[in-house]
């Protein structure tokens, strides 16, 4: 996503920039290399006549779709990315103001390194199998799907690393309100942490506005990908058995691949969310309330109100909630089409399906 850093705490996007000439001018070069695999990969698929070898053939170029909605998913929402990155650097100037000392995000940078080289081996080892155990996928075509599998690692691990970010803040501001809550637990501090905390809950919340169109195609991707995955598996287990063919491991590889991506992106925004408001929360319940004056049982009767007013929540948009029921929805969807798509091998004569 070509945004860069204008100055100290401000990130910003610009269709001039020589970030976004950079990104453009990789993209037409990485566009005449997919288009050319991509040829190759129709042309088998429309070779082919069996009914499950055609789902199976599927699957090479459902992997090449993401690399054609990057302008819209990725440059497309640059500008509010730039805009909730910037709201960070705000936030932060407002944590110190309130608990008089900086955000700290210990081994941040060094994580993001591990896991930014760790995203690219993945993209490569992910691949290799594949040439290795499925039919048809030849090495050289390999070539067009590295950038796109990397892009795919790189979306998770973003996203792993912006709920981290968030759930730090969330342990911070909760473990400053009970330390300076202990201290002298008046009404202005109340107030000053209420309003820090709902800056805090916006930010939550403009993380899945701003990414909504690249996780809602994210999402789309791993559930088509996931079924289609496990329906070659299960159709080659129907007609041959347990037999553990590089094809079935192959099939298996990428089930497990797309399942875990998907897990990693619901599972991190679960855990950011419960961190939001239960440490405050908890540290609110605690105050003996007979033992403060008038106008702080005020302020912590507004700040209860406002965490029960404003609920936790990543959504794209409102299209979908970001949390581990996410999971369910999708084993609950996968599980409906692949009876279907069972059913209709089922319902094939035995002639037509092998032919």
């Amino acid at each position: 996503m070509p945004i860069t850093r204008s100055r100290p705490g401000t990130i910003t996007f610009s269709w001039k920039s020589r970030a976004t000439m950079y990104a453009i001018s990789f993209y037409i070069v990485a566009t005449v290399v997919v288009l050319a695999v991509g040829y190759e990969r129709i042309m088998i698929l429309r070779s082919i006549k069996k009914f499950d070898d055609y789902i199976y053939a599927i699957l090479f170029v459902v992997f090449l779709v993401p690399h054609f909605w990057i302008p819209f998913v990725g440059w497309g929402v640059a500008h509010q990315v730039a805009i909730y990155k910037t709201s960070w650097g705000k936030f932060q100037v407002r944590y110190y103001r309130v608990t008089g000392e900086n955000l700290q995000f210990p081994n941040l940078k060094t994580q993001i390194v591990i896991i930014s080289v760790g995203c690219l081996l993945l993209a490569v080892c992910f691949l290799l199998s594949l040439c290795a155990l499925m039919d048809g996928f030849l090495l050289r075509h390999t070539t067009a799907y590295y950038h796109i599998i990397t892009m795919i690692n790189m979306n998770c691990a973003l996203w792993y690393i912006n709920c981290k970010g968030i759930k730090i803040a969330s342990q911070s501001l909760s473990e400053c309100f009970r330390r300076d809550v202990n201290v002298e637990c008046s009404a202005k501090l109340i107030s000053r942490y209420r309003f820090l905390w709902l800056n805090l809950s916006e930010l939550l919340q403009s993380l899945g506005n701003a990414y909504a169109r690249t996780y809602s195609t994210y999402c789309l991707f791993m559930f088509f990908n996931i079924t289609i995955a496990v329906y070659g598996a299960l159709s080659e287990i129907v007609d041959h058995g347990f037999g553990f063919s590089f094809k079935e491991m192959g099939l298996f590889v990428d089930t497990l691949y797309c399942s875990t991506l998907l897990f990693i992106f619901a599972d991190c925004s679960h855990k950011s969310t419960l961190k939001v408001a239960a440490g405050v929360q908890d540290t609110l319940l605690g105050i003996d309330v007979l033992s403060v004056d008038r106008p702080t049982q005020k302020e912590i009767d507004h700040f209860i109100q406002a965490i029960e007013m404003n609920p936790a929540v990543v959504s794209l948009k409102g299209y979908a909630h970001v949390n581990r029921e996410l999971l369910t929805s999708a084993i609950s969807m996968i599980a409906i089409y692949l009876i279907v798509l069972l059913q209709f091998k089922i319902s094939l004569p035995k002639t037509e399906a092998d032919s």
